[in-house]
């Protein structure tokens, strides 16, 4: 039954066992009525057979990374990160696609969105969403990555994008090596699977101390970069289409 899924696009000589494509299967026995015999009105032959081809819709799949650290809570940088993501959670919900959510702050990282279609209810999520305490944002790679593993085992086909919301400014480790160094070696090994896309949005004020740790997270990744004070929300959309 999986295998009948997706729009029927067009017919074909080999297909699906039982999938057949009447109409042109009946197109293609026409021209042969009049040499053939027997009481049908119309008489099928196994060459005559055409079998619906179907196109499945690749699942897309949208990965918020979002950092609930105490240092987002300072000068709206919070505030402007959920602006932000509710512009992509309609337009994914204009697009059926599904989403999910991390949080990561103090020392650790939680799924605070499971895999779903309500984008309604991560939008809920996010507007409630506390801030405050240290940056784990080892643990919120990793988490996030969880997030895409366990769904393309469920959707080989999926196509995810992680949207990864920091000032990259980790403090936390989860072993015991130096926070920084731990962040881009594991955003390094997430980088290895090709299935996956990542875009980082730097929301670092741009002031006289600036540590540039989301642009490097960024460049482990392999994924794009942007300021949050640099792009709209519309065009944080635009690129996110690009993307899939």
């Amino acid at each position: 039954m999986a295998q009948k899924q997706g729009r029927a696009s067009r017919s074909a000589l080999r297909g699906v066992e039982g999938d057949i494509a009447l109409d042109a299967t009946i197109r293609a026995a026409a021209p042969w009525q009049r040499r053939r015999t027997g009481r049908l009105a119309i008489r099928l032959e196994a060459a005559d057979f055409r079998y619906r081809v179907r196109e499945r819709r690749l699942g897309n799949l949208l990965v918020f990374v979002v950092d609930a650290s105490g240092s987002m809570g300072a000068r709206g940088r919070m505030a402007a990160a959920k602006g932000a993501v509710l512009s992509l959670l309609l337009d994914a919900y204009q697009k059926r696609d599904k989403v999910t959510m991390v949080g990561f702050r103090r020392r650790s990282a939680e799924v605070l969105l499971p895999v779903t279609g309500s984008v309604e209810l991560a939008g809920r999520l996010l507007t409630t969403m506390a801030t405050g305490g240290r940056t784990p944002l080892a643990a919120g790679l990793v988490r996030g990555y969880e997030q895409v593993r366990n769904y393309l085992v469920r959707e080989p086909d999926g196509r995810p994008i992680v949207i990864i919301i920091t000032d990259g400014r980790a403090n936390v480790a989860l072993g015991t090596g130096r926070p920084v160094e731990e962040m881009t070696r594991i955003a390094t090994a997430m980088a290895g699977d090709r299935r996956v896309r990542y875009l980082v949005i730097d929301t670092e004020d741009t002031g006289v101390v600036s540590f540039g740790l989301a642009a490097k997270l960024a460049a482990a990744l392999e994924g794009q970069y942007f300021r949050i004070r640099d792009i709209s929300a519309r065009a944080l959309v635009d690129i996110v289409r690009e993307q899939q």
